[in-house]
């Protein structure tokens, strides 16, 4: 009596998925901090200032560079132009060496 059957294709009327929507998923998103939060945190909080309770860190964050001072601009580097150029300066310093030696 419960004996479940396969229905034929022709029975099964075919669904119009074209208008039907997904839900979409439901991530819990944090908030990543800036450098400038980073910065604040870190002057604030004594635990940043020491390393496993025994190194002491007090004295570089003190000296830590600010960010707008790290920035650089990004810049292709062209291999020919960059081995040129290290070449180069290896051929004046080993140039220099050498009159060094003979002096």
């Amino acid at each position: 009596a419960d004996i479940p059957v396969i229905p034929d294709l022709e029975d099964v009327q075919e669904e119009d998925l074209a208008m039907q929507v997904a839900a979409p998923p439901s991530v819990q998103v944090n908030r990543v901090l800036t450098y400038h939060d980073l910065d604040k945190d870190l002057m604030k909080y004594a635990a940043f200032q020491t390393l496993d309770g025994e190194v002491d860190l007090k004295l570089l964050t003190k000296v830590l560079a600010p960010e707008h001072e790290l920035r650089e601009d990004d810049v292709s580097w062209d291999w020919d132009h960059l081995f040129t150029e290290v070449s180069s300066e290896l051929m004046t310093e080993w140039d220099l060496g050498q009159l060094e030696r003979e002096d």
